[in-house]
């Protein structure tokens, strides 16, 4: 599965996107992106934490704690269904008018939906009212998030010289665990500070309103950052009267597709492994595993992967973005039926050592490299929008319902082999796209 040749470009590099980038500028414009990554994902994963933990008694009260949990994790798919909105818009806006101006827009949408969740009342106090805002609100954070993951990709891979790009775009990428670190690391402190009683009544709500002051800092490090410089090599170029959603489904449908396909192995295992299990080892039915034991597994396993991304990235460029790609799914499939068991011993020690390996590092081989990856199978005029809509049409179909889907195979089968098995398939159908997806926008 080695790489092969790019295609020729569509049109000559022009002298601005040819020229070497300054290595002091791409490292800092990488700790840009990561930095803004982790804080609008723990923006989004400080949901998927409420909805294992607190969300189902509070905002959707049934007798049963395992019906609780599925409308909870139905909610939490809502966001995956507005994200395809979400980057069909900010990937209009990114292709025609820039990365920076699409990305900020994103950042401040994201932080005011956020904080508003942390000041929603539950349904003891409006009724049905509070599931349905909490909805509505968990869907604008769908939006915006679909709308920054193509940019902060773009951001990071456009400033990046040719043959570093796996390793600088998974900068970006380190956003994710980075986030889960953030959103984790605030729950556990509030749990650990406060008792459990207090902790369902007010306490959970911290970490929403701080949302406001993190997105405050992410602001004001897009500010500082210039626009990449393959955008301003196009811009003049481009046409803002053709819609750049349009053009790119006319020119790239097949890598579209292809992309959706490799990210849907990321998506499926990954909030299987960092939201899902929250709930499946603390369900007093099934482990009764500490909270703040499984949370700590989780952060352990990401801080690992925070640092095992890099290197994935680093692979890539050495050995072929699609043959590390591949490789990871392939080994994470295989992985699954493994992991489960490892699990279901109850042991924290095991479940901390099956998240490092599945999450920390396999799942980093595809994640990794992914922001390259995808970034090359697109030309420029039309990144944003194709690179989105790839993304998150495969976040409606893998990522989506990941955590509803193995909590209802839980349910009709009593098993997790039943979810080893839809990981494994989810990760049948990354390796297979992998291999037959392309590059189209070689390096300039």
């Amino acid at each position: 599965m080695s790489e092969l040749p790019s295609a020729p470009p569509s049109s000559p590099p022009t002298a601005a996107a040819s020229t070497p980038p300054d290595r002091r500028r791409t490292i800092g414009v990488a700790f840009a992106s990561w930095a803004c990554a982790s804080i609008e994902w723990y923006d989004f994963f400080i949901y998927g934490t409420a909805a294992a933990l607190v969300f189902p008694q509070l905002f959707f009260p049934v007798t049963d704690s395992l019906t609780g949990t599925l409308l909870s994790f139905a909610a939490f798919g809502v966001a995956f269904v507005a994200r395809p909105f979400g980057g069909a818009l900010f990937g209009h806006l990114g292709d025609t008018f820039g990365r920076k101006k699409s990305l900020i827009t994103a950042l401040v949408a994201m932080g005011v939906a956020t904080t508003l969740i942390g000041l929603l009342p539950t349904y003891q106090v409006v009724g049905a009212a509070a599931p349905v805002l909490l909805v509505l609100l968990r869907f604008l954070q769908g939006i915006a998030v679909g709308g920054q993951q193509g940019g902060v990709i773009l951001l990071a891979t456009e400033n990046a010289p040719a043959r570093r790009r796996g390793f600088y775009s998974s900068f970006a990428a380190a956003g994710a665990p980075g986030g889960v670190l953030l959103a984790n690391g605030a729950f556990l402190l509030v749990t650990t500070m406060m008792p459990h009683e207090a902790f369902v009544t007010w306490g959970w709500r911290i970490p929403f309103v701080a949302s406001f002051v993190l997105i405050v800092f992410a602001v004001g490090i897009q500010l500082r950052l210039e626009e990449t410089a393959e955008f301003r090599a196009t811009e003049k170029k481009t046409d803002r009267s053709r819609s750049p959603l349009f053009l790119a489904i006319r020119r790239h449908p097949r890598q579209i597709l292809l992309a959706a396909g490799c990210y849907v192995a990321i998506n499926i295992t990954y909030y299987v492994f960092i939201t899902f299990i929250v709930a499946y080892t603390t369900n007093k039915a099934i482990l009764g595993m500490a909270e703040s034991a499984v949370l700590s597994a989780v952060m352990i396993a990401s801080a690992v992967e925070l640092f095992a991304l890099p290197l994935a990235g680093l692979l890539s460029d050495r050995f072929g973005r699609r043959t590390v790609f591949a490789s990871g799914a392939v080994l994470l499939g295989l992985f699954c039926f493994a992991f489960w068991p490892l699990v279901d011993t109850g042991s924290v020690t095991l479940l901390t050592l099956a998240l490092v390996v599945g999450l920390g590092l396999v799942h980093s081989l595809m994640y990794g490299p992914h922001g390259a990856l995808f970034s090359e199978a697109f030309t420029t005029e039309v990144r944003y929008s194709s690179l989105s809509l790839g993304i998150q049409l495969a976040n409606v179909l893998g990522g989506a319902f990941a955590p509803f889907i193995a909590t209802a195979l839980l349910a009709g089968f009593g098993t997790s082999t039943s979810i080893a098995i839809y990981m494994a398939i989810g990760c049948a159908i990354g390796a297979i796209s992998t291999t037959a997806l392309r590059p189209v926008a070689p390096a300039h």
